[in-house]
């Protein structure tokens, strides 16, 4: 016995009806209190230089939360992508329902190795830029906080580089290549294990880093953990500086 025309078509449709709604129904579970799965999504550079090493420490304190890290940024619907929070840089609007939990400032700075900052003499006008097609406006928004404006001439004629992503701009700055301007917190493990240093500072910026998630009633426990430890860790910094 084999299927007709029709009892194909109607087949496929049903198919992808039954499949839509599986999908539905695992991310009602997933999206649960009660659901074992925890689902983070966090900006890719944020994840894999800051987020992702930290993470044993909140394990410590919630070993009964299992997460689960997707690497995504920009704009994010949660019910449609199936996550329970996001961690996002503040350079976008967020919807009404969406509740908002502001954990650090945005400091950014040209950073490079040690050794490429003297080999420059420690005149960044001197180096190679780094440049993402991620935030292109990085190099020129640093500049303009210095009150300094670099003439179109010039910058045609430098020999710079240009990337996919800020993560490689990272990566090629701490290979010794040139300069890459750097934001924290993503920084903040490179310049404390001395993989990239700041030579000229970090000032603060127009942003900050986020947790977005659903605004219920009744908020989900893990959501106030992440976001109280996330708030806990720049604390105890801000007041280990103060002392």
């Amino acid at each position: 016995m084999v299927l007709t025309h029709a009892g194909e078509l109607l087949f496929k449709a049903t198919q992808k009806s039954l499949d839509t709604l599986d999908d539905a129904v695992e991310k009602i579970h997933r999206q649960s209190t009660t659901s074992p799965i925890f689902v983070v999504s966090c900006e890719p550079t944020l994840a894999m230089r800051w987020l992702l090493p930290k993470l044993g420490a909140f394990y410590r304190l919630h070993p009964e939360i299992s997460m689960d890290v997707r690497m995504a940024g920009g704009p994010i619907d949660l019910l449609a992508e199936g996550c329970d929070v996001a961690i996002r840089r503040s350079d976008f609007g967020v919807p009404d329902d969406y509740r908002i939990t502001p954990f650090v400032e945005e400091l950014a700075g040209p950073v490079c190795t040690e050794a490429y900052a003297q080999s420059i003499a420690q005149d960044w006008n001197k180096g190679v830029r780094f440049h993402s097609r991620t935030r292109p406006a990085a190099w020129r928004d640093w500049i303009a906080r210095q009150g300094r404006e670099v003439p179109e001439e010039h910058d045609a004629v430098r020999d710079d580089r240009y990337f996919d992503h800020f993560f490689y701009t990272l990566q090629a700055a701490q290979s010794g290549l040139g300069m890459a301007i750097g934001s924290y917190p993503v920084i903040e493990t490179d310049l404390e294990q001395g993989l990239l240093v700041a030579p000229w500072g970090v000032e603060p910026t127009c942003y900050c880093y986020q947790v977005l998630s659903l605004d219920k009633p009744t908020p989900d426990s893990r959501v106030i953990q992440l976001e109280n430890w996330l708030l806990s860790l720049f604390k105890a910094k801000k007041d280990a500086s103060t002392n």
